[in-house]
């Protein structure tokens, strides 16, 4: 007998649309209140979920989703450095 297995979702911080988590971009702020990209999703800190696309981190941005999700203010060469590094991912 198979069982079904749960797919985890996680919410859009700049569309607010649920998806898979495999599908997302996760955005982590460290325990040394350090924002990077967890390309595994699995480490350590509080993270948000972002689409990989840059209609979606603009959104974000504008929003103000990423400060909110991560309950902190970010500079702005922080949100430059998260752009360039979404770049990429988003072409794939």
């Amino acid at each position: 007998m198979s069982q079904v297995r749960k797919v985890p979702m996680r919410q859009c911080i700049g569309c607010r649309e649920m998806k898979s988590k495999k599908e997302m971009i996760r955005i982590l702020k460290t325990t040394e209140d350090e924002v990077i990209i967890d390309t595994t999703g699995k480490k350590n800190g509080r993270g948000a979920y972002i689409c990989p696309s840059r209609e979606c981190f603009q959104k974000a941005v504008k929003n103000k989703g990423i400060e909110r999700s991560l309950k902190m203010a970010i500079p702005k060469e922080v949100y430059e450095t998260l752009e360039k590094e979404i770049e990429p991912i988003e072409t794939e």
